[in-house]
């Protein structure tokens, strides 16, 4: 095994010996634990995944039939996160209806001048037949080029609005998996929330 540290639970099987156990006390690196397990959620099946994720699910109340297709959530996330706890938070945004925005990033990106910006994707988003990240980017860049700004004052407001938080995977690919429906009503809800906080 040498300096090997990625091993198949069979391998573990094959190779373990209890003969070759150092018997100097052992010590626990949680940092290396995180990376391994950040190693196997990255390179496993979405099955298998799903599989083990389904008890941090219940834990949240997550239920993911009343959302997008679990695999391809986890396809979305997979390389993004080092623990099934983390994944189930990361994912909660498509299965469950968020109260509040995470406050920094409301702060800086739901404000007055992205209403036009937020009631210009809502309204492109609504119409045509597609539904294809590739779609959504195309409207994502026709709004940019309207509005003359960066791509950030665009994209950001979108994000928030739709998963409560600055953050999130490829914007057109989130968009996609959340749902025409749920996207143009998560659009209005932050559009309200604005006119709100700004009178």
């Amino acid at each position: 095994s040498g300096d090997r540290e990625v091993f198949s639970l069979d391998e573990m099987i094959e190779l373990f010996d209890v003969a070759d156990v150092n018997k100097a006390a052992s010590s626990f690196n949680q940092e290396k634990l995180l990376w391994l397990n950040q190693h196997y959620i990255k390179n496993s099946d979405p099955g298998h995944i799903a599989h083990h994720l389904s008890w941090h699910l219940g834990q949240k109340g997550i239920d993911p039939e009343t959302g997008p297709d679990i695999l391809e959530v986890i396809r979305l996330h997979q390389d993004r996160v080092k623990t099934l706890k983390e994944l189930a938070e990361a994912i909660k945004y498509f299965y469950v209806d968020f109260e509040s925005y995470e406050e920094k990033a409301a702060r800086k990106v739901l404000k007055a001048e992205a209403l036009p910006i937020l009631k210009d994707l809502r309204d492109r988003l609504q119409v045509g037949e597609q539904w294809t990240p590739e779609d959504i980017h195309r409207i994502i860049d026709e709004v940019t080029l309207m509005h003359g700004v960066g791509m950030g004052k665009v994209a950001q407001p979108l994000r928030v609005a739709v998963t409560g938080g600055g953050v999130s995977p490829a914007i057109d690919a989130t968009v996609c998996l959340l749902g025409r429906e749920k996207t143009a009503e998560r659009i209005m809800k932050a559009m309200v929330f604005i006119q709100k906080e700004d009178t």
